[in-house]
């Protein structure tokens, strides 16, 4: 089927964070989208506004269970995997979340995939994958070096994805997004750093020394990314990072949310483990390469620094209206 007549599409994991602002853009495109999610970190609220749709299909079920992900992908054109555990600290005490809900997850829906005949796949990848890069930015070709389980299990998915991509003739889009934030975000650090002021508004922990440096991109522009790299990328298999053009470290994203929340005097408190990362599997530096994404057209409109500053902002008026 040509990419310009697919209007159904299968979201996994499209009550989640990323999943549902890909949801909104897909509805708001005139597409009919199915939504699967086993509600685990998905949040009904995220989606909420498209109950009732003949657009949307809201479906809660589980990948990790073969006959789900079967019914799931039965008359869709295309899938776009989002579906996983997005806590990378997990994976430090209990590994086997990240292989059963990322790659079993994985392996199961390709598998329904094949016996169904579809097609076309849009991968959520991660920097992770690349583990701590000698040089940055890293670029898509850098070697892939995970240093946490979660990492592991996104380059275990790619690689199986590439296979079924050669064996299968599936098109495969992978994308590697950096640190994505905005609203419905309800983990990682920005997120952390606003329900800890919440609480205790004069202290604010920091899990590592601070220096820890990321690149971070703002939802609606990775989802923006996806869509462009799943209409112009490669015709067979392709990878590609998301990110924005530059980078910060985990102290000025804690300047920024202070900023945000209008506090003053925050003592910070760091907490460093090994080489000053916050936990076994964190990565001290990495931010990535976009040029190719912007061969493609993609050229975002925020760095960093006004990502997180937004998402701070965003955060902060979510709860004060939950």
């Amino acid at each position: 089927m040509s990419k310009m007549y697919v209007k159904f599409a299968l979201v996994t994991g499209g009550a989640g964070f990323i999943g549902s602002h890909l949801v909104d853009r897909l509805v708001y495109e005139g597409w009919s989208v199915r939504v699967l999610d086993n509600f685990n970190s998905g949040r009904m609220e995220n989606i909420e506004h498209h109950k009732g749709s003949r657009k949307v299909e809201i479906l809660r079920g589980d990948l990790k269970n073969p006959e789900e992900a079967e019914k799931a992908v039965r008359d869709v054109d295309i899938v776009f995997h989002y579906a996983a555990n997005p806590e990378v600290r997990v994976g430090t005490t209990n590994p086997e979340i990240h292989f059963n809900e990322n790659v079993v997850a994985t392996f199961n829906l390709l598998e329904a995939m094949r016996k169904n005949d579809v097609e076309e796949l849009v991968f959520t990848s991660s920097s992770s994958v690349y583990g701590e890069p000698e040089e940055i930015p890293v670029g898509e070709e850098a070697p892939i070096k995970p240093v946490s389980v979660y990492g592991a299990s996104k380059a275990a998915c790619e690689s199986l994805i590439h296979a079924y991509s050669k064996l299968y003739g599936v098109r495969a889009v992978i994308l590697r997004y950096a640190n994505v934030v905005g609203p419905r975000l309800r983990h990682g650090v920005v997120w952390d750093f606003v329900v800890k002021l919440k609480k205790n508004p004069r202290e604010l922990e920091v899990l590592g020394d601070g220096r820890q440096v990321r690149s971070y991109v703002y939802v609606d522009e990775a989802v923006e990314a996806t869509i462009i790299a799943w209409r112009k990328g490669e015709k067979d298999f392709a990878v590609y990072n998301v990110a924005s053009e530059d980078w910060m470290t985990v102290d000025e994203v804690a300047d920024e949310v202070v900023k945000a929340m209008g506090l003053s005097g925050v003592v910070k408190v760091y907490r460093p483990v090994l080489h000053g990362v916050g936990w076994p599997g964190d990565v001290k530096r990495v931010a990535l390469k976009i040029d190719r994404l912007k061969s493609l057209g993609f050229k975002p409109s925020m760095g960093s620094r006004e990502a997180v500053r937004a998402t701070a902002k965003k955060l902060i008026e979510e709860l004060k209206s939950s």
